[in-house]
């Protein structure tokens, strides 16, 4: 039997200090990036682009303010009306950087994601979440070529942005422990190398001292275990060492909910239920939640009992051709059990 070889991409650049973003002079210079297209969302045009320009004098920067709620073919169309660029970087929230990521990929040029927070990992995924005939898609790119994230400015973002990262970073616990029961299902195979580093990725910012979520340490870690689970996804060719019932929970939310949460609260919330009908790592999940203060902002945030009831009943059919915790029906049972009977859950489902 042949040896497989696998080879992956992964990120040629990756740094994670204060005052990254004022290291780009470099960086392009390192790797020979003289003609760049900057995307900005509105925060950070306004807020940042004018400093930033200004530390750059090696490349020539098209600078470009991306308006909200492009669709697919908007992005297609201005990529290619575009010239060819050596690079493309793109600054600000998930919105922006999945259009950086996939106008690069697009144009095969290699990308560079700047985060201003670290609420999901998609800063460092293959993947983007764009508007396709008017529905949020999951569509396909490349892992990004480089990755800079400035502490200063994720410092200061508010808290919900931080807790938001917290939230889908822990799903790794429960998405694994899905993954297992997909390959004893005979569904899927586990690869064990993406399985190992979401693993370690999760555990590693669990033994973090969780005493100030603004904490440079605290958030490094953060910040470097969502990039190893965006890795981790590469390696395994989809989202499932990162991504299980709990986030089918999630995406049934938004699709039914009158006011979805942002993606990692409601991930982090549907993570813990998971854990509670997985029975695994209940007690590591309730200190991490209760530690960061996690569970007391979700608590305010509006969730709903019978929208959370709705989409774990509807979680099997936003992807069929998985095999969750949530696709077997005693399985299912015991989550809408748990809604009702959970004293965390009864706390913060309204």
């Amino acid at each position: 039997m042949m040896n497989v070889v696998t080879n992956i991409s992964i990120p040629a650049i990756l740094e994670i200090s204060k005052g990254a973003v004022f290291t780009l002079e470099r960086i392009l210079k390192q790797h020979d990036f003289k003609n760049v297209l900057f995307l900005f969302d509105d925060f950070t045009f306004h807020n940042f682009r004018e400093d930033i320009l200004k530390s750059i004098t090696f490349a020539k920067i098209e600078a470009v303010l991306m308006p909200a709620d492009l669709d697919i073919l908007d992005l297609i169309k201005r990529a290619f009306e575009l010239p060819r660029f050596d690079a493309v970087i793109a600054m600000g929230g998930g919105m922006v950087i999945d259009y950086g990521k996939y106008m690069a990929f697009t144009r095969r040029s290699p990308f560079l994601s700047i985060p201003t927070s670290a609420s999901n990992d998609g800063f460092a995924s293959s993947n983007c979440s764009l508007l396709v005939e008017k529905k949020k898609t999951t569509v396909p790119a490349k892992v990004p070529y480089g990755i800079i994230a400035d502490l200063e400015i994720i410092q200061n973002v508010p808290d919900r942005f931080i807790l938001a990262g917290i939230g889908d970073l822990m799903s790794n616990i429960t998405a694994l422990v899905d993954w297992e029961f997909e390959e004893k299902h005979g569904v899927d195979q586990v690869n064990h190398f993406a399985y190992m580093l979401s693993k370690k990725a999760v555990n590693s910012f669990i033994r973090t001292p969780m005493i100030d979520i603004r904490d440079p340490i605290l958030l490094k870690e953060l910040i470097s275990s969502l990039t190893m689970g965006g890795i981790s996804s590469v390696i395994s060719g989809n989202s499932a060492p990162i991504s299980g019932a709990e986030h089918l929970i999630s995406h049934a939310l938004d699709k039914i909910s009158q006011k979805p949460a942002m993606h990692g609260m409601q991930v982090g919330v549907a993570t813990y239920l998971m854990a509670k009908v997985q029975d695994h790592r209940v007690e590591r999940m309730v200190k991490v939640f209760t530690r960061t203060g996690f569970f007391d902002y979700v608590k305010g945030i509006g969730l709903k009992k019978d929208e959370f009831v709705q989409a774990v009943e509807m979680a099997p059919t936003i992807k069929p051709s998985r095999y969750t915790y949530l696709h077997d029906e005693d399985y299912r049972k015991k989550a809408l059990e748990l809604i009702e009977e959970d004293d965390f859950l009864k706390s913060i489902l309204m």
